[in-house]
């Protein structure tokens, strides 16, 4: 292996993770922008359709091979599904029924802790002292941070089974992709997470919802912006950093989520951000960096 590609490899182990928290926090705020002009099934229902055709138009353009059997494409769809619709269908449907997103953001934050406890008996990962203790640290950053915006008193019992159940999906999902589907073509493969996620949103909609939107300006950059940014940026980029790495020290990542969504809120809506929040921000970071170092 040559001096440069050790150089880029080593560029890549910095700015992947980077760039994925940074894609990956900006869809709460793509969800309060949106959601306001269609229920949360039908507003994915949508998402996960426009990406369905744009990756089905890549895949066949460019010729990508699909899984060579049944069972493998069966595995693929069902990861999808979790991630996809089990947690982005869940985070979705807690922030519309009411529940802050403080409060979702911090149920959802123990899936590091989650995938850690699993991983190590599923996957044969070995999960260090020094990870452990970055877990913890991450978790109470977290709780740091989201600690002045937490109240469950505007929210309902629901939508927090609803958030519960995302953090399931995502745990759920992330070792699963890890364990059967790290060699999936991510064009092909992604066509068929997204249109298994697509059929799931079209019955949860038509039993749930009544599929009204509203196509208004704000709408329609939500949908844009988390058609090509979230959907096809950062999830293809979570999918990568699942096959490149371990699946607890991907999922430590996830603590980096409520800080950095705070700091997109505070310059996009004016939400406040206090001392408590920019220390428990050093003290989630630290934490992760403790998590993922190897």
């Amino acid at each position: 292996m040559t001096t440069t590609t050790l150089r880029r490899d080593s560029y890549w182990q910095v700015a992947a993770p980077i760039l994925f928290v940074m894609l990956w926090s900006t869809g709460f705020i793509g969800a309060k922008f949106g959601l306001p002009y269609a229920e949360p099934f039908t507003f994915l229902l949508w998402r996960y359709g426009f990406v369905t055709i744009l990756l089905l138009t890549l895949t066949l353009v460019t010729r990508a091979p699909w899984p060579v059997s049944l069972t493998q494409t069966a595995h693929i769809a069902f990861a999808g599904v979790m991630v996809n619709a089990v947690y982005i269908g869940g985070v979705f449907s807690a922030i519309y029924q009411g529940v802050p997103s403080g409060i979702v953001s911090l149920i959802v934050g123990l899936q590091p802790l989650f995938t850690a406890v699993v991983a190590g008996r599923l996957l044969g990962e070995n999960v260090s002292g020094r990870q452990w203790f970055g877990f913890g640290l991450g978790l109470v950053g977290v709780v740091m941070v989201l600690m002045d915006k937490i109240s469950f008193a505007s929210g309902n019992p629901q939508g927090v089974m609803m958030s519960i159940l995302a953090l399931l999906g995502i745990t759920v999902g992330t070792i699963y992709q890890k364990r059967y589907c790290a060699a999936m073509d991510m064009r092909s493969g992604g066509v068929i997470q997204f249109s298994a996620s697509t059929l799931v949103m079209a019955l949860a909609a038509s039993f749930c919802e009544t599929m009204q939107v509203q196509w208004t300006a704000n709408f329609v950059f939500a949908m844009v912006w988390l058609v090509l940014v979230l959907s096809l940026g950062a999830i293809s980029l979570l999918h990568i950093l699942i096959r490149r790495g371990e699946a607890s020290r991907v999922a430590s990542l996830f603590y980096l989520v409520p800080p950095v969504t705070s700091l997109l809120a505070f310059f996009v809506f004016g939400e406040r951000l206090g001392l408590s929040a920019l220390a428990g921000m050093c003290v989630a970071v630290t934490g992760v960096a403790l998590a993922i170092r190897k």
